[in-house]
Order: structure tokens, then C-alpha cells, then sequence
């Protein structure tokens, strides 16, 4: 019986792909298919889009903040406020986080790139990143926070199609020894405990926020 590469201590060979297990997917995967099957159709590619066309699955999409929903009437549900200039976005815990706390912003209409955004729309993506920022200010306190863009497939966007603001929660020496030696993050809490602190966290400071234009 030829010997399993995987199990061997040799260096794979150059033709030879590495294995990496990642059953952690297997929900999201699942997701998309269920999706694909209840619209009759191919799934649009980006799960943004498909939270944002879904106002009713907002709990368990862990969405802190919507806007508007996508027929663009007020919406009161989770975190509901006005919308910037008629622009819906949203704010949601990520599902795959860097850290605790990990939040994504993006507006409900897909586009690639910031430039191709209007004025108003760009406008509306920041103001829900200052939203997002005083949420989890409010929440966790951290001593610091990792906000940026990942444009584009090569600047490692995970849904290029979608771009979207990433909000990391940072603490003095969150990053340690079991992420540097094992290449391994620890996350204690799960989303739903989270998702819920972060609720409570933005109803404390929501009369502060005006949304509208």
C-alpha cells in the first residue's frame, strides 16, 4: 500500500499539495447551498448581499446594525436606524473573526472597488465604520483598533466582489505565543454571546446616532 504523504516526516513533494483541514467551512458551504435551493438560483456570490436581502435571518446572521432593509423602508429589527441619504448598510459580527469582537461594515449594494461607489454611498460606508468603531468602543473597550479595506483578490478580500470595511478589536499582547509558535487563534467567546453584547452595546449609545443625511 503506498505510504500516505500527509503522514510522512519527508517535505512533500513540489507536486504534492499540502492538506489542510478546515471543517469550520462546512457551515458557510452548507449556507450557500441552502440559500441557492430556497431563490431557485445560483448564489450571488458575495454573503453579504445575501444577509442584506435577508432582514428576517438578521439574529442569526449576527447583524448588530441595519439601516434600512432591501425595499428601503426604516426598519426597526436589530439595531434598525435611518439610512444616509436612502443608502442601506449594515454592521455584523465577521463569522470567521481575527479576534473577539471582529465586526465587518459594508452597504447592502455590491460593488469591488470604493471608487466605484458614488459620493453619498462612500459617505454612508464611513459613517456606519464610525458607528462600528463607537460600538465597539462601547462594548469591549479595547486599547486599540485595526480598521481597513481589503480591495481586490491580491489585497486578500475574501469576497472581492463586496467590498467591506474590517473593524479588529486590539489589546496589548492579544497576539501571543499560541498564535506565533502554533499559527493558531484563540476566540473564548462564541458569536451569539458576542453578537448579543455588542446588541446591548449599541442600545445604550443608538440615541447618539443619526444616521440620516
Amino acid at each position: 500500500m503506498p505510504e500516505d504523504p500527509s503522514k510522512s516526516d519527508s517535505p512533500p513533494a513540489t507536486n504534492s499539495p499540502a492538506r489542510l483541514q478546515a471543517p469550520w467551512r462546512l457551515e458557510y458551504l452548507e449556507g450557500v447551498g441552502e440559500a441557492e435551493r430556497k431563490s431557485g438560483g445560483p448564489s450571488s456570490g458575495s454573503f453579504l448581499r445575501e444577509y442584506w436581502c435577508s432582514p428576517e435571518r438578521d439574529g442569526p446572521n449576527h447583524l448588530i446594525v441595519r439601516t434600512d432593509d432591501p425595499n428601503g423602508r426604516d426598519r426597526g429589527g436589530v439595531g434598525g436606524v435611518g439610512g444616509v441619504g436612502g443608502v442601506g448598510g449594515m454592521v455584523l459580527l465577521n463569522a470567521y473573526p481575527y479576534s473577539n469582537g471582529h465586526l465587518l461594515v459594508a452597504l447592502g449594494e455590491p460593488r469591488p472597488t470604493l471608487l466605484d461607489y458614488s459620493p453619498e454611498q462612500r459617505a454612508a460606508l464611513w459613517r456606519l465604520t464610525d458607528c462600528a468603531a463607537a460600538i465597539l468602543a462601547r462594548t469591549l473597550d479595547p486599547q486599540g483598533i485595526n480598521i481597513g479595506v481589503n480591495q481586490g483578490r491580491a489585497a486578500g478580500a475574501g469576497v472581492p466582489s463586496h467590498l467591506h470595511v474590517h473593524l479588529v478589536p486590539r489589546w496589548g499582547g492579544d497576539v501571543n505565543f499560541t498564535t506565533v509558535v502554533a499559527n493558531v487563534r484563540v476566540i473564548p467567546s462564541s458569536l451569539e454571546a458576542m453578537a448579543a453584547r455588542f446588541r446591548a452595546g449599541w442600545a445604550e449609545i443608538r440615541k447618539d446616532w443619526v444616521l440620516d443625511a
